[in-house]
């Protein structure tokens, strides 16, 4: 219900009352995450962007910005930094319940709680005398995003030099007392941009393939994710999203040399205010190498003063990542050297806006959202060919000005397991195979009896899959087959209809059965004149590598729900596993070591909110050092409740020394006893998840380490130690 501060304290309470009460721990790790994200682990740890802040702050305390006001202030990190540096007055502003109360923590534990006054507020809503007592002669903020401007720092910038700050030094008068003008930290910033191929990206975001699982998907209609810069901004768009380039699985390929797109001075309010109503600029870009264009990839130097600067940029080892959008034409325009990609640059509504409109070649312009028609500055293009002009006149048919009306949104993960040709290959070959038996079961049957039902010649297939799906379609797409899907959204329903006409899959052989259903406990139920369930496809795994909550209470209710002889999808799963050495990971849990942050106790509060269970990890890319070979830690079994266990012991022997730091997890997901997919596939649409140990574990080459394995609900939790004697084997 939008309630996390509050549910976070009844969990936390739970917890006290009683530590060993797994369902409060697991909630509260999840609200953890959302409430504490994991980049405050990160940029604490961030060791060289934390001395630039440090040095910048206290240059500018040192230099008369005596009262200083802490935009976002996060663990109190940088207010502190002021008071520590000189600063007679700091005050500063959290809008999060959680955040305010963990700064106040801090700045307690650090001995100024009376010398720095936090407010839980929004920064927006303060004013002078109400909030602080006078203006403030500085501003400290890392109120940035990838994108730069995403958390809101130009609007907020606007209203504090309109009421919190002093105004700014005036060009005009050298002699202007420090004292009585304002600055903000940072002082500015300069973006930059360059074109990229990355397969990776492109198949998150658009359909890279012609059919899936048997179903062409030709009529499909336009599939994006919700990640498009239109020009026109739209609320229900983001214009980026964020990737860290440097561990992108399969890399990436820079067709451009990096170039600024915008230059900003936080420091110059007609500037700030200026920005959404600058003109769109076009910039020309050189490609410097061939390939397809996938992304424009973004970063940025953050300007703290003269001396002091921070990069995001990918080739640098900081906490951030970079801001990608992604191209959304429907063909992978290839790129060639000596081409011009011409890109628009715009800040509309204060977010950062790129757009590739066009590519320069051979003196004419193609345009990108068209893709095959050509301009030539200056003069007309030659008389084509008649089988140009027919070629070109198709084209045309195809082209779209505007947004079309069969655009259909779906989410990112949504759009890379439709891409995920393996795992609707695997349905399709184990849903045949099933089929198959089940039709020479239906003839023994009917030589033994004449009468059935007008339906008796159908099977029933249920797919509960969460968000977008086209396994009920794959099932009915087999023959004989009446499948339900639990797709509920009017344009992704409107998609599958379309498939199924052009795949000659009959309007009555798929249903949409939520679309009258209310009661959230009826998920698994059937109408009372049907017979019971062939099939059952349940969604087990989420994207960001967990099990589904309540996942076996719903493999029990479906085993009662299944026809003789019928299937739960998958049978079983398997969980693997890997012991490793990972500082990254501990870099991203906790903040690490015994020694203060720049000289402040703030680690042991914020690392209250460190959960054990690393989620959306990427282990093709984790830098780590493999300690063991791969294990099966755990079997979960959907179609035989009585072969589970909720806990398990498993012996594994350190094939190098190091410390265990980690073990990374995923899952084989058998659909029947021979056909199985793997979560840890390149084209995998999930991600993985890691157990991250409390304490290092330092293993020897040879050495057994035992693992205890529990599984509470959808929560793995894994504990170690070293058994070496024959004893301690035993």
């Amino acid at each position: 219900m939008g309630f996390r501060d509050e549910a976070a304290a009844h969990f936390h309470k739970a917890l006290k009352l009683r530590p060993d009460y797994p369902e409060a721990r697991e909630n509260f790790y999840r609200v953890a995450n959302w409430l504490v994200e994991r980049w405050h682990f990160l940029m604490l740890n961030d060791h060289g962007r934390n001395l630039k802040y440090q040095q910048a702050i206290h240059k500018a305390v040192q230099n008369g910005c005596n009262t200083v006001l802490d935009i976002g202030t996060g663990t109190g990190i940088l207010s502190m930094c002021a008071k520590k540096a000189g600063a007679s007055e700091v005050y500063a502003c959290e809008l999060s319940k959680t955040m305010y109360e963990l700064a106040c923590e801090v700045v307690t534990a650090n001995g100024m709680d009376g010398s720095i006054n936090i407010l839980h507020k929004k920064s927006l809503e303060m004013d002078v005398p109400t909030d602080i007592p006078h203006r403030v002669s500085l501003v400290v903020t890392e109120t940035v995003d990838a994108g730069l401007f995403g958390e809101g720092i130009i609007e907020s910038l606007i209203h504090a030099w309109h009421h919190l700050l002093l105004p700014p030094k005036s060009d005009e008068s050298e002699f202007q007392e420090v004292s009585s003008t304002g600055r903000v930290i940072p002082a500015g910033a300069t973006v930059f941009c360059m074109a990229i191929e990355s397969l990776e990206i492109r198949r998150h975001h658009r359909l890279c393939v012609t059919q899936v699982g048997g179903l062409s998907m030709a009529v499909a209609g336009e599939l994006r994710s919700p990640v498009s810069c239109c020009s026109e901004p739209d609320d229900s768009m983001e214009p980026y999203t964020t990737e860290r380039l440097s561990r992108l699985p399969g890399g990436y390929r820079p067709l451009t040399q990096p170039f600024t797109a915008l230059t900003i001075d936080f420091n110059n309010v007609h500037e700030l205010e200026g920005l959404s109503s600058r003109e769109v600029q076009e910039m020309c870009l050189p490609v410097t190498q061939e390939g397809q264009l996938h992304a424009l990839a973004v970063w940025f130097q953050l300007h703290l003063d003269k001396e002091n600067s921070l990069s995001t940029g990918p080739q640098e080892d900081t906490c951030w990542e970079q801001a990608i959008y992604p191209i959304h034409s429907t063909t992978c325009f290839v790129l060639k050297p000596q081409d011009k990609l011409i890109v628009e640059v715009s800040c509309q509504d204060a977010y950062l806006r790129l757009n590739s409109v066009a590519v320069l070649r051979d003196s004419y312009k193609i345009h990108l959202d068209k893709h095959v028609e050509l301009q030539h500055p200056g003069k007309p293009i030659p008389n084509p060919s008649p089988e140009a002009e027919l070629c070109d006149a198709l084209a045309s048919l195809q082209t779209n000005h505007n947004r079309p009306e069969n655009v259909c949104i779906l989410e990112c993960s949504e759009m890379a397991l439709l891409n995920n040709q393996d795992y609707h290959q695997s349905f399709c070959s184990a849903l045949s195979k099933l089929i198959s038996r089940l039709t020479v079961k239906k003839q023994n049957q009917e030589k033994e009896c004449a009468m059935f039902a007008p339906d008796s010649s159908l099977f029933h297939i249920l797919d509960v899959s969460e968000g977008f799906s086209l396994l009920s379609l794959i099932a009915a797409h087999q023959g004989d087959v009446k499948a339900y899907s639990s797709v509920k959204k009017n344009k992704q329903q409107e998609v599958l209809r379309r498939l199924a006409q052009s795949n000659g899959i009959s309007e009555q052989h798929i249903k949409f059965w939520l679309n009258h259903t209310e009661d959230e406990q009826s998920v698994l139920q059937r109408p009372s004149q049907e017979k019971l369930w062939s099939a059952i496809i349940l969604d087990c795994v989420e994207t960001c590598g967990l099990i589904r909550q309540k996942l076996m209470e719903k493999a029990s209710l479906a085993r009662c729900l299944l026809e003789e002889e019928g299937h739960i999808f998958p049978e079983k799963i398997v969980v693997y596993g890997m012991l490793v050495e990972s500082d990254t990971l501990l870099l991203e849990s906790a903040v690490q070591g015994r020694e203060p942050t720049l000289g402040f106790n703030i680690a042991p509060f914020i690392n209250q909110f460190t959960v054990p269970v690393h989620v959306f990890l990427d282990f093709s890319t984790l830098e780590c050092r493999h300690l063991s070979e791969a294990l099966e830690l755990f079997v979960l079994d959907l179609m035989d409740g009585s072969a589970n266990y909720t806990n398990r012991e498993v012996k594994v022997q350190a094939i190098t020394a190091g410390r265990i730091t980690a073990i990374p997890f995923w899952y084989h997901i058998y659909l029947d006893q021979e056909i199985s997919v793997s979560t840890l596939n390149q084209n995998s649409h999930w991600k993985q998840a890691a157990v991250v140990l409390q304490e290092p574990l330092e293993v020897q080459a040879g050495d057994w380490v035992h693992l205890a394995v529990k599984i509470h609900e959808s929560t793995i939790s894994i504990s170690a130690h070293i058994k070496n004697t024959p004893e301690q084997m035993d």
